[in-house]
């Protein structure tokens, strides 16, 4: 088996070596003559990007504590090097062992944003794996896709050979069984294949047919191979508590985008925001034992010698054992030195005593997601903060001590009117006047509120998913109309506004809603250049409009369209749980601008409640 550490002449004409030679601490070695199954976890962006991904790292040391299984890591190179690997055709390589990709039984890529899928193709060539499943053979690696957008597959099915849906601590042993089973049997891979359509969560996209009708929606999606499934039915975790936790993270060499411990607390969330994707894939809501999460803290902070701590959930206030977990950060971590990184909370739910004693260890910026400018939007979206609530939180922090505050917002919501769009300034301003209601003995010099504002974009199995999406003229035009309204406050001084691009929004927002036409455009786009497409500085607009036309791929239709909840739907195939009867309930209470209760104060009966296990009051 030929290795491949790169020689140091090749590292020295790289802009960051450490990204791709391994032997971090915690990382994981095996011998080969004691592994049956060699299984490669990729993130399919930047080292950086990838070693803060938590599911990677939950994954990994998931299937290290297999013995029969070496799970090792790979991520993108970067231009540079990708430059240097064509060039010198070296096929890219694991970081652990450093061997080739292509000689490993299975290549797993998590899906965690659309704009990163040129560069799931950049992994597979680098790889020198055929770019189509259809051409692999029997010697090439299985390629596997989940992670939330392998909740519409569709625009990139032809690229993989199956999808997890669900939690990955579920069916991967049962996977690797399949596997192993067919291989003592000499099966070919198409006999795998069918093994693992068997298998609950698991999708082959080749073994299912499409038809359009002429107005190009979808007129059928139908298996055409009988160990196929009609529907696909996610994975979840119901004892979270008990569920495999890395304990020994592994560090990288250089800095992270998040560099720090991160304990998660909790899946699924009550609240049921209208545009989520989050909070509808991952219900039901459950939650880990604090006293598991006292000793993960612990154990995390000793294995990895960060400096941070955080807690990760969609919605940290939410938490039953928010408080006692907090109360022993505090304690433990302060003993320790470590900083606690305080997670979005709600404002409404948020304690002045906690912000008060995390700040005496260490300041952390506060964030919180407003969402919208206007109570009425806050209706629509069933984001369920009244302006009160919103101005009650942010002076709570303020007589906490801090006084600088993000607020995130969204733009391009269904029904947005220019008075919401103006809103979103005005809150900030009135938020900027409480601030100077507290006396000038008692505050930290001027206040500073930043809002941030991302653009809408329709997502599968969220109530939103029928909706129309704003183009990109429209968004720009919104994100002036909120910039120009700012500039009209008194204290503007003191507010700043940033929005997202609005071209990666179109071209998320295409992906997102996408079918299986996609694909083709996607490959001639990557072969003409097109990578690392989420980084504004690399997006290149005029090849994939190119692309696009090549293909006749009317943007519009994906994006600036609103379906009917009659309209058949590329991810329609996939039971998430969450009933499409609910979807469009919540669909036409949002036009109606009608709040649903959260979980907690009312049951919704959205049929969560079929998996069983977790905190679902729908039972």
């Amino acid at each position: 088996m030929e290795r491949l550490a790169l020689s140091d002449e090749i590292l020295m004409q790289v802009e960051k070596p450490a990204r791709y030679i391994g032997n971090e601490v915690n990382s994981v070695v095996k011998d080969l003559a004691d592994v049956d199954v060699r299984f490669c976890m990729c993130f399919p962006d930047v080292y950086e990007i990838g070693m803060s991904h938590l599911g990677i790292q939950i994954l990994y040391d998931m299937l290290n504590r297999m013995p029969d299984v070496w799970c090792e890591r790979v991520y993108s190179p970067w231009p540079d090097l990708d430059t240097i690997m064509r060039k010198q055709a070296i096929p890219l390589f694991a970081l652990e062992s450093q061997d080739p990709i292509k000689d490993f039984d299975f290549l797993g890529i998590t899906l965690q944003y659309e704009m990163c899928y040129t560069n799931i193709l950049q992994i597979i060539d680098l790889a020198q794996v055929p770019l189509l499943s259809v051409n692999r053979s029997d010697d090439d690696p299985i390629i596997i896709g989940g992670g939330p957008c392998s909740y519409n597959p569709e625009p990139i099915a032809d690229f993989f050979d199956l999808f997890y849906i669900g939690e990955g601590e579920m069916v991967y042993r049962e996977l690797i069984d399949a596997y192993k089973e067919n291989r003592a049997k000499q099966g070919s891979r198409r006999d795998f294949l069918e093994m693992a359509a068997e298998i609950e969560g698991i999708y082959v996209p080749q073994f299912y047919d499409v038809a359009y009708q002429e107005d190009g929606t979808l007129a059928s999606f139908t298996p055409n191979n009988p160990h196929a499934k009609e529907r696909i039915r996610k994975q979840v975790v119901t004892d979270f508590s008990k569920v495999t936790y890395p304990e020994k993270p592994v560090v990288p060499y250089i800095k992270a985008t998040q560099d720090r411990v991160t304990l998660e607390i909790m899946r699924g969330c009550i609240r049921g925001c209208r545009f989520c994707q989050a909070g509808a894939i991952y219900r039901p809501t459950r939650e880990k034992d604090v006293e598991e999460m006292k000793r993960l803290a612990v154990a995390m902070i000793r294995n990895t010698g960060h400096e941070e701590i955080t807690l990760s959930s969609l919605s940290s206030s939410d938490y039953s054992g928010l408080p006692e977990l907090t109360e022993f950060l505090i304690t433990e971590m302060g003993k320790l030195k470590v900083n606690i990184a305080l997670p979005s909370l709600r404002i409404d739910s948020f304690s002045l005593d906690v912000m008060q004693r995390v700040q005496d260890i260490k300041k952390s910026s506060l964030t919180f997601a407003a969402e919208a400018g206007s109570e009425r939007l806050r209706r629509v979206i069933n984001k369920g903060l009244t302006e009160d609530m919103i101005r009650e939180g942010a002076m709570k922090a303020f007589q906490g001590g801090w006084n600088k505050v993000k607020f995130y917002f969204m733009v391009g919501h269904p029904t947005e009117t220019e008075d919401d769009l103006k809103g979103i300034a005005e809150l900030c301003e009135k938020i900027a006047e409480d601030y100077y209601t507290i006396p000038k003995d008692q505050r930290i010099g001027k206040v500073s509120i930043t809002a941030s504002s991302s653009f809408f974009v329709p997502k599968p199995f969220t109530p939103f998913q029928w909706a129309s999406m704003n183009t990109e003229q429209e968004f720009l035009e919104k994100a002036r109309i909120v910039k120009g309204h700012f500039l009209e406050m008194k204290n503007r001084k003191s507010l700043t506004y940033r929005y997202h691009d609005a071209d990666l929004t179109i071209m998320e927002g295409i992906f997102a809603r996408g079918d299986r036409r996609l694909a083709p455009a996607i490959l001639q786009a990557y072969q003409n250049g097109c990578m690392f497409d989420a980084w504004h500085e690399m997006f290149r607009q005029e090849i994939w409009n190119q692309a696009f036309a090549d293909h006749q791929i009317d943007i519009d239709f994906y994006t600036h369209r609103e379906r009917s909840t009659e309209e058949l739907l590329p991810w329609d195939f996939i039971d998430i749980g969450v009933s499409k009867h609910f979807l469009i309930s919540e669909w036409e209470r949002a036009q109606r601008a009608e709040i649903t209760p959260n979980c907690k104060q009312q049951c919704s009966g959205c049929g969560a409640a079929c998996f069983g296990g977790g905190i679902c009051y729908e039972r």
